[in-house]
């Protein structure tokens, strides 16, 4: 199908690149915001200050960086490493070099994460990921985009409750 010279499908690795990117580094059309753009707007004190009994910006980055990476390392060795009561393992957060550091390390992964997407064949997406009980490359993407947008929701509600603060 295409209406004139341009296509209207697109293969499903690019849309599912797209999805990731739209969460974590450039997009705006679902939440309105991104990680990136949030991210970038704090201070490593607004980052960790805790709020109640609730996780800090910081940690819930930490957290989502944990599931990229791990998946990451799937995507290149095969081999799934991480556990859920790992994943907020926070490593301590002191000053504004270490918050950097977090952040910059979240970015690099989301980027590498949408590029592989981006460059995985179609008929990969549906292949078991890893073992059967965690079900498709594609469940689990589509499980990383979810997760994200839901965390994504609690760090703007945090940068908010923080800000108020002063």
């Amino acid at each position: 199908m295409s209406y004139g010279s341009r296509k209207l499908i697109m293969a499903r690795n690019k849309l599912i690149a797209n999805r990731l990117r739209e969460v974590l580094l450039n997009g705006y059309w679902i939440a309105n915001t991104n990680y990136k753009k949030q991210l970038l707007g704090i201070t490593w004190k607004q980052a960790t200050q805790q709020i109640e009994d609730l996780n800090t910006i910081a940690a819930l980055t930490y957290h989502i960086n944990y599931y990229l990476d791990g998946i990451l390392k799937v995507f290149d060795k095969g081999i799934l490493q991480i556990k859920d009561k790992y994943s907020f393992d926070l490593p301590p957060i002191n000053s504004e070099n270490d918050w950097k550091k977090l952040v910059s390390e979240f970015l690099a992964n989301s980027e590498k994460f949408a590029n592989h997407i981006e460059r995985m064949r179609d008929e990969n997406l549906d292949q078991v990921f890893v073992d059967e009980k965690y079900g498709t490359y594609l469940r689990n993407i589509e499980a990383v985009i979810e997760h994200s947008y839901y965390h994504l929701g609690q760090i703007s509600l945090l940068i908010k409750l923080v800000s108020a603060r002063g």
